[in-house]
């Protein structure tokens, strides 16, 4: 008889790729890419990030700070790998993962992170600061100010969608999260219990972000000084603290299925339905793949909900 659990933490997690999906269990991780010529290539590979074994990853609000860096690079060496089957089919054929490209990968990293801050952290300051000479009341400047910060990031996600790449990019987002969702729901992966899954998680990092921008209004609206000059430095100082808040309230997100998690995650779920899309069988055989690249799922089922999985049953018959 199988367990009647609803939903169950499964500790996957990953991230969509060009034309495909990159899913990580602990320390290893896969990148499934549909090639140009119709087939699935899977790369697999293990990923310890920074201070690697360092029990200071494992302090509730540092360990975020290390997960959110690592999350970066991690992201940016897939996103590489998955260009270059594309880079080959127009003539390129460099695969090498030298010092060269490391460097690269860091380069682009940096500057990701430096092009963030400036539209998502000192842009809405300035915006925010142009209302001192209209509104006398500090406080309310200060929420304004995260309110904005918010919109211009509804905007950006919104407003990228625009793009072909995008778009797909943001099926392939929605392919993993229904891999991901139907595991944690206790069904068998397969494709067509994948597609009959939800394409919103509440342990995306669309959600995550959106806890970056809420929790950077509660912080900023207490700690304020007067020079301007430090006001934006406090906000670029903060942002690690910012970010190790809101990993804890992801992790707490993934783990509980409680009214209030479900209210306090509704924010980031919403817009996920701007960031995430419907794929089709092609993109969720990709996430599949990738998924069974580091997963042993049917394990996980005969643990976590008491069942083995039988292919010639419908997943609604498991465990009957």
């Amino acid at each position: 008889m199988a367990k009647k659990k609803s939903k169950c933490y499964s500790g996957i997690g990953g991230q969509a790729v060009l034309e495909g999906v990159m899913m990580k269990n602990k320390d290893k991780y896969a990148v499934a890419v549909r090639r140009p010529d119709g087939g699935i290539s899977v790369e697999v590979d293990n990923y310890q990030g920074v201070l690697s074994g360092n029990k200071i990853k494992e302090i509730p609000f540092i360990r975020g700070i290390f997960n959110f860096v690592d999350s970066l690079v991690l992201g940016m060496k897939c996103l590489n790998y998955s260009a270059s089957f594309y880079e080959e089919e127009d003539g390129k054929t460099d695969k090498s993962d030298g010092a060269g490209d490391k460097f690269m990968i860091g380069l682009v990293t940096c500057f990701s992170v430096v092009l963030a801050v400036g539209i998502f952290i000192v842009l809405p300051y300035y915006l925010a600061s142009a209302l001192n000479g209209y509104l006398r009341n500090p406080s309310l400047v200060a929420i304004i100010e995260g309110l904005v910060r918010i919109l211009i990031f509804i905007l950006y996600v919104s407003g990228i969608s625009i793009m072909k790449d995008i778009r797909r990019l943001y099926r392939y987002h929605g392919a993993e999260h229904k891999c991901i969702n139907c595991i944690e729901r206790g069904r068998p992966l397969t494709v067509d219990n994948a597609m009959r899954s939800s394409r919103l998680h509440k342990r995306c990092g669309t959600s995550f972000l959106f806890f970056v921008f809420f929790v950077s209004i509660i912080l900023f609206f207490f700690i304020r000084v007067e020079n301007p000059v430090w006001r934006v430095g406090l906000r670029i100082l903060l942002m690690p603290v910012v970010a190790g808040i809101s990993y804890e309230i992801i992790r707490l997100a993934g783990r509980s299925d409680s009214l209030f998690v479900r209210i306090l995650s509704a924010p980031g779920m919403a817009i996920q339905r701007m960031s995430t899309k419907e794929p089709d069988r092609e993109m969720v055989e990709v996430a599949v793949a990738s998924v069974e690249a580091v997963f042993d799922w049917k394990t996980y089922l005969k643990e976590t909900f008491g069942y083995e999985f039988d292919q010639s049953l419908d997943w609604e018959e498991q465990g009957d």
